[in-house]
């Protein structure tokens, strides 16, 4: 299974972006689902995460009120809707799956992961 992750890009501080992610081979319906984020130099960071049901859907302190993530499970795919944007968000951001949904707080033994989308934020 491969995760295609999609729609980072160049944006100006204040602008928005909406990433998606579809994985490939599979369509892992009753997997949860996050985003981390990576900037030069730091370590990968959760950025949000959802599980089956819409109330599951939660987002890091450092993005809350900006971001959200949300899923269409008729599309298959997973959306992270990225408003506000600052400089600080630049980074690469990948998406992941898991079948457990607390997996998705941190980087470790998290089942799938997608190659990642840049995100570049200019002041």
């Amino acid at each position: 299974v491969q995760l295609q992750a999609s729609g980072g890009g160049l944006v100006q501080a204040g602008g928005s972006l909406r990433l998606s992610c579809i994985p490939s081979g599979r369509t892992l319906g009753s997997y949860a689902w996050g985003w981390f984020r990576q900037a030069p130099g730091k370590e990968r960071e959760y950025v949000a995460r959802i599980g089956w049901t819409e109330s599951s859907a939660h987002v890091g302190d450092s993005v809350k009120g900006r971001f959200t993530i949300s899923r269409d499970k008729a599309k298959n795919t997973v959306y992270l809707q990225m408003n506000n944007l600052k400089p600080e968000d630049t980074a690469v951001y990948y998406c992941a799956a898991d079948r457990a949904y607390s997996s998705l707080v941190d980087t470790y033994g998290i089942e799938y992961w997608g190659k990642g989308t840049q995100v570049t934020v200019s002041s």
